[in-house]
């Protein structure tokens, strides 16, 4: 049965949340067509650009992406204490690069500029304003409806066409701890091997993990003028945020950093430190490649230990993401707290 999106997102009971969407009927729009022989590839790097984009202005962070051929995944983190220190003209300013200014909070602001009174009615209206503005800044909805709305204006008026780009809205799975997030972002990471796009993370473009490594897609090395061109008319299309440095990636604690005694956990970070996080993504892309489905590396990482699972549990973990969960994404204990929390009587993952 459908719910609505505002009983779907609760930060009350975790900031991170992997979100879905898919092209209409899961057609190729963001890859290479067979029947037109047309490339739409470059559409690719409209979405990771925007996606840095509005991450910068939003107060929502970026765990991990990856953009296939008919959807993308992203894992998001809500940061709603970076939203309670903006002051009401940092708020206002993130919003007004994004939508333009209502008629009496353009006023205000041109009154305050210029050193002029405004009245009590006005600055209330202007604070409500304010209030509405620095919650939507944490909004995963809005989030994503900045992001695919505008992917589908560009995709529909370069193929000149009208009508629906994505099959729905998103959809949205809630991120209960720590075995979540990491199992989500390597499910992620590892989708374009999966789908035998790659063969190794560091190969797999237009991914977090890549990112991550600073390796640059090789369908950007390898472009061709006509994509070049719709990328630069892209840009040209979209001044409200060329000016916009692009948001970096939610960072992982610093390797050894958790071995320190009293060591504190940052939610600025990923509370693991990037090389586990790698050599873990490494062997479960192992794990779930046909050929080496049985065999386990010699390496296998601690965190797997840390995290108090063995192989079979994590290996059934990570790769069920998308099938085993519905809403919600955790251990036992998690799914049984954010059920009870949202009044619900079964929770998809939750065995009896």
């Amino acid at each position: 049965m459908a719910k609505p999106r505002s009983s779907l997102i609760s930060l009350s009971d975790t900031p991170y949340y992997h979100c879905i969407a898919r092209c209409v009927r899961r057609s190729y729009l963001c890859g290479y067509d067979k029947t037109t022989k047309k490339s739409f590839e470059h559409r690719k790097v409209w979405l990771v650009e925007r996606i840095q984009k509005l991450a910068a202005i939003f107060t929502i962070d970026v765990a991990a992406y990856a953009v296939m051929s008919n959807h993308y995944h992203i894992v998001l983190r809500v940061n709603t204490d970076a939203a309670d220190a903006l002051n009401p003209c940092e708020v206002l300013s993130r919003w007004h690069t994004l939508c333009q200014p209502k008629p009496i909070v353009a006023r205000y602001l041109q009154a305050k500029q210029q050193g002029n009174t405004v009245t009590e009615s006005e600055a209330m209206v202007v604070n409500d304003c304010v209030k509405d503005y620095r919650q939507r800044l944490t909004s995963i909805s809005w989030f994503m409806r900045f992001l695919n709305e505008f992917i589908a204006r560009q995709a529909n008026s370069e193929d000149k066409c009208k009508g629906h780009f994505w099959e729905g809205r998103f959809k949205s799975q809630a991120l209960l701890d720590d075995v979540a997030v990491l199992a989500c972002m390597a499910y992620v990471d590892l989708n374009p091997i999966r789908a035998k796009m790659a063969d190794t993370p560091e190969n797999s473009d237009f991914t977090s993990i890549q990112q991550r490594l600073g390796i640059l897609p090789k369908a950007l090395e390898t472009d061709n003028h006509q994509n070049k061109d719709n990328h630069q008319k892209l840009k040209t299309q979209n001044d409200s945020l060329t000016a916009i440095a692009p948001a970096q990636l939610l960072p992982f604690v610093k390797a050894n950093n958790e071995s320190i005694p009293n060591f504190k956990r940052c939610n600025s970070h990923i509370p693991f430190s990037l090389i586990d996080y790698l050599e873990l993504v490494d062997w479960t892309g192992r794990q779930i490649r046909q050929d080496k489905r049985g065999v386990i590396a010699p390496n296998t990482p601690s965190i797997i230990q840390r995290l108090g699972l063995t192989d079979e549990d994590w290996l059934a973990f990570s790769t069920g993401i998308e099938n085993q969960f519905s809403h919600s994404v955790g251990q036992r204990f998690q799914l049984q707290t954010y059920a009870k929390n949202h009044q619900l009587k079964r929770v998809k993952g939750l065995r009896q």
